[in-house]
């Protein structure tokens, strides 16, 4: 086992891009909650050109997950407007929402096709068929 960064306090949600090229990590432990993206070098063995993808400002982002097209699906909580899934596109554009009765902490793509959003909330579990589709091993 390797560390392969020390600089994220207490990291939470993590996922690849598509491409494996990205790796995207959330960070519970400062205010405002950080989305921070690397780059993946030398054979997965190292990461590097760390950035903040996301500033959660108010939010409080948590499980994540990429669909095909390298859109990043992140649940979500924060209060009424904002719980359940934040979409961001791949340059870090809030891209949409699906709002929930509660607090999503976790979620993953589905179903043969990859297209059914499976989201894991404070006290139910959702699904929504979507017009994306998750990216392999994600």
């Amino acid at each position: 086992m390797t560390v392969v960064t020390g600089d994220v306090e207490r990291p939470n949600g993590l996922c690849f891009s598509p491409d494996e090229a990205k790796l995207y990590v959330v960070e519970s432990g400062v205010v405002p909650r950080l989305i921070h993206a690397f780059d993946v070098v030398d054979d997965g063995a190292h990461l590097a050109h760390e950035r903040v993808f996301v500033n959660a400002g108010l939010g409080i982002p948590d499980g994540i997950r990429c669909d095909t097209d390298g859109n990043l699906w992140c649940g979500w909580g924060g209060g009424e407007a904002e719980d359940g899934v934040v979409v961001f596109t791949p340059d870090g554009t809030l891209m949409g929402r699906i709002r929930l009765p509660e607090r999503c902490a976790n979620l993953c793509f589905g179903g043969l096709k990859r297209n059914r959003l499976f989201m894991a909330a404070s006290h139910s579990v959702y699904s929504l068929y979507v017009n994306a589709q998750g990216a392999v091993g994600g």
